[in-house]
């Protein structure tokens, strides 16, 4: 859909620039800008879109906690096996 703004867009540049009224040159080269303006935020927005993660793939809370715990566990476990032992 963004191509067909932008396809307007140069059509209105087109009749701004085979125009002999002022006026209608004014009104076709506001509508170019405009059309222009709007194709390319399409574009953007498309682009950004394509780009952005699945927000299904997020880790939820209580994961996010569970895997927290987990960490802290090997972390734990770790330092107590490098502890020498005590006499």
């Amino acid at each position: 859909m963004p191509w067909v703004y932008l396809l307007l867009a140069i059509a209105a540049f087109g009749l701004a620039l085979k125009t002999t009224s002022p006026g209608l040159m004014a009104v076709g080269l506001l509508a170019a800008l405009g059309l222009l303006i709007v194709g390319i935020m399409g574009l953007l927005a498309r682009r950004l879109d394509n780009s952005s993660r699945d927000v299904s793939s997020m880790i939820d809370p209580a994961e996010l906690r569970r895997l927290r715990e987990q960490a802290e566990a090997r972390k734990l476990a770790a330092a107590s096996q490098s502890e020498p032992p005590s006499r």
